[in-house]
């Protein structure tokens, strides 16, 4: 049992009926889980509200209800009420006191930005796992506690999500957690309740604006900057235009990194290296450190998230050896995954699934002037057809053959979604194929593929499956791959 009045600490709050000296025997947000003698949080969601349920949790044997607005009651109902600014804040606070606080026995790493929060995390915890610590993570694709792998609903979870992770992660013998901090995740306070030891800046571009996210970018960049009120050591992208605005109001102290501006951190003499399938960059990290680094993904955006790594080990006391050889062995499950099935050309995954990522890549890719860029990609069905339009446009432009396949139709005919992509591929002279079942598309690409080649398959990325008329089906384009392989020969 959980005596109330604890799990309030640190909160202000008015007990507007009943008492808060009672004893509760769990924290529930969610109304279908309510048990006998629980305390009940209600949140307010973009489609639901936790306060219409009042009645209906008491009469389930919730003990207390923590509200930020009034709540239709019976009046003899034997209940506690305590009413809060925002009930979302406080679940922070009160999810932390219930597990025990247990980020107090964590190093916690949280970053946030457009690009490269998933694969940086992935980075940082492979350099602090081969310098002996125990790291959990917590990000797009999944949750990572010990051996066990959890799939992830948001990027940044609720609250008292975030606090259970914390609670099995200490359990499990963990020192350390790298998070990824979505600018949703910040606005809705899911990352209250603690302290992050080190906040991280990737990068800003205008995204996530529209209804049930952000009015606009500048709220946008509000809502990144509150990482750096909830630090105490911030660490920076000193190349993005937006940086200074990101940090203002800052509490944290504040060290820099980049390739271009005089930061703390530098990357310096960017050469590319490819053959034999595989394409990578090499550099020299400057400043507050001091050695030569191989990685073996492509582009200035993997040296941002080497460098983005870098920055945070070194608070670690990692040796330069270790952050050396695991860059070199380091692989994100599709972002810029490269598939060794040639030595004559290189294949990789990559999740680009809208117009900017995709437009991203391929120019990175065309930096290493490839004899061919060849684009596998196709769009997601119950979705804006501009996305649709734009990424056939960009792929046009930018690839010199484009496979457009079928990519999550859900409730729509794939050939539908290849015709819209084919409008946007009309806008340039880019020479295409259409190859409606995916393995087939890849198998084209793979037997058709050139000595030189860039092959890209984008839009899958680390998802296994294809979601067909409201059915998940399994579909692992590494599986694919190995198949097509098999059959080949």
């Amino acid at each position: 049992m959980n005596k109330l009045k604890e799990l309030l600490s640190g909160l202000a709050y008015q007990c507007i009926r009943g008492t808060d000296e009672i004893e509760v025997s769990e924290v529930i947000y969610d109304s279908r889980k309510v048990t006998s003698g629980s305390l009940f949080i209600c949140i307010q969601g973009a489609n639901v509200d936790g306060h219409d349920f009042a009645a209906q949790v008491v009469a389930a044997g919730a003990k207390a209800l923590v509200t930020q607005k009034e709540v239709a009651l019976p009046e003899d109902a034997g209940i506690t009420v305590i009413q809060v600014a925002d009930t979302r804040y406080a679940m922070a606070f009160i999810a932390a006191a219930y597990f025990g606080n247990p980020a107090d026995d964590l190093q916690v790493i949280g970053i946030t930005g457009t690009k490269g929060k998933t694969t940086t995390t992935y980075l940082v915890k492979s350099i602090l796992e081969q310098a002996g610590r125990k790291v959990g993570l917590i990000g797009t694709i999944e949750v990572i506690i010990g051996e066990t792998h959890i799939h992830a609903d948001n990027t940044t979870p609720e609250s008292y999500l975030i606090q259970q992770y914390f609670r099995q992660m200490v359990d499990a013998g963990c020192d350390t957690v790298v998070m990824e901090v979505s600018s949703q995740g910040l606005m809705l306070h899911r990352t209250q309740g603690f302290v992050f030891d080190y906040g991280i800046f990737t990068n800003i571009e205008p995204d996530h604006i529209g209804p049930n996210e952000h009015k606009d970018f500048e709220d946008y960049l509000t809502c990144k900057g509150l990482l750096f009120k909830q630090c105490r050591i911030g660490i920076i992208n000193r190349d993005d235009a937006h940086w200074e605005k990101v940090i203002a109001g800052h509490t944290c102290e504040i060290e820099t990194y980049g390739i271009e501006t005089d930061a703390d951190l530098k990357a310096e003499n960017l050469q590319l290296l490819s053959g034999g399938g595989k394409l990578g960059v090499a550099f020299d990290v400057t400043g507050l450190m001091g050695f030569h680094v191989e990685i073996a993904t492509p582009g200035t955006f993997s040296v941002y998230n080497a460098l983005t790594a870098i920055a945070i080990c070194r608070h670690f006391q990692v040796s330069d050896e270790v952050i050396q050889k695991a860059l070199q062995q380091a692989k994100v499950k599709g972002r810029i995954e490269l598939i060794h099935v040639s030595d004559d050309f290189t294949l990789m995954i990559d999740y680009a699934h809208n117009a900017m990522a995709l437009e991203s890549l391929l120019s990175t890719l065309k930096e290493y002037h490839p004899h061919r860029l060849v684009s596998v990609f196709g769009c997601g069905g119950n979705r804006s057809k501009l996305r649709r339009y734009e990424m056939g446009e960009v792929s046009g432009r930018l690839a010199d053959l484009t496979i457009i396949t079928s990519d999550n139709p859900r409730f729509e005919e794939p050939q539908e979604i290849i015709d819209d992509i084919k409008i946007g591929i009309a806008k340039t002279d880019g020479a295409y194929v259409e190859i409606c079942d995916r393995k087939e598309a890849i198998a084209y690409a793979i037997s058709h593929g050139e000595a030189g080649d860039i092959i890209v398959l984008a839009g899958k990325g680390h998802e296994d499956y294809q979601e067909i008329k409201g059915v998940k089906y399994p579909m692992d384009e590494r599986d694919l791959i190995r198949d097509i392989l098999k059959e080949q020969h």
